[in-house]
């Protein structure tokens, strides 16, 4: 850890005013970005990254166990699964029984390779544009590393339903990265 971050991490651990509003400058952007993929709603991500923020200002537990931008992204992270299983219980229980769709048949590492010269926030705004059960899974799994059975248990599923919310989110945003770049040769 540099000697910078030390300072900064020690400040907040103590309650210093000005550490928080440092770690809060320096990191609230990032962390935002993180909120709105899960939420995928700006009003609510701005809540999210409020109480995550709250959350690490009151139990400073951060170790050095990593840097201190994945601890605050996995309490971000955390923090917004926490939202979204509060304020949308009804489609976390709907996805268990939940029938997906057909989706159009599309060659997803043709459309990757393709995407690849896609920008970070256009993506992003891809992810957080897909419905929430498929982009809550996807988040978890793809950002968090977290398995089937993990994400299953965390948000009281089955791990074949959060097999299929995945394959759904992958083929919606295959489709979404393929009207993007048919779009931009269009311009």
């Amino acid at each position: 850890m540099e000697a910078d971050e030390l300072k900064l991490v020690e400040g907040c651990r103590k309650g210093d005013a000005n550490a928080r509003k440092q770690l809060y400058t320096q990191y609230a952007e990032q962390m935002l970005a993180v909120c709105y993929r899960y939420t995928g709603d700006m009003e609510d991500a701005h809540d999210v990254l409020h109480d995550g923020f709250i959350k690490i200002f009151t139990h400073f537990s951060f170790r050095g166990e990593s840097s201190l931008k994945s601890w605050m992204y996995k309490v971000m992270s955390s923090q917004a699964v926490d939202f979204m299983r509060k304020k949308h219980t009804d489609v976390i229980m709907r996805m268990d029984g939940e029938e997906l769709p057909d989706v159009v048949d599309i060659d997803e590492k043709a459309v990757a390779e393709e995407g690849r010269g896609i920008d970070e926030q256009t993506l992003m705004r891809m992810v957080a544009g897909l419905p929430e059960g498929c982009r809550m899974v996807f988040n978890l799994f793809v950002f968090e590393g977290k398995a089937h059975k993990e994400i299953a248990e965390l948000l009281h599923i089955k791990p074949d339903t959060s097999k299929s919310q995945f394959r759904y989110a992958k083929s919606l945003l295959a489709i979404k990265i393929k009207q993007f770049i048919e779009h931009e040769r269009e311009r």
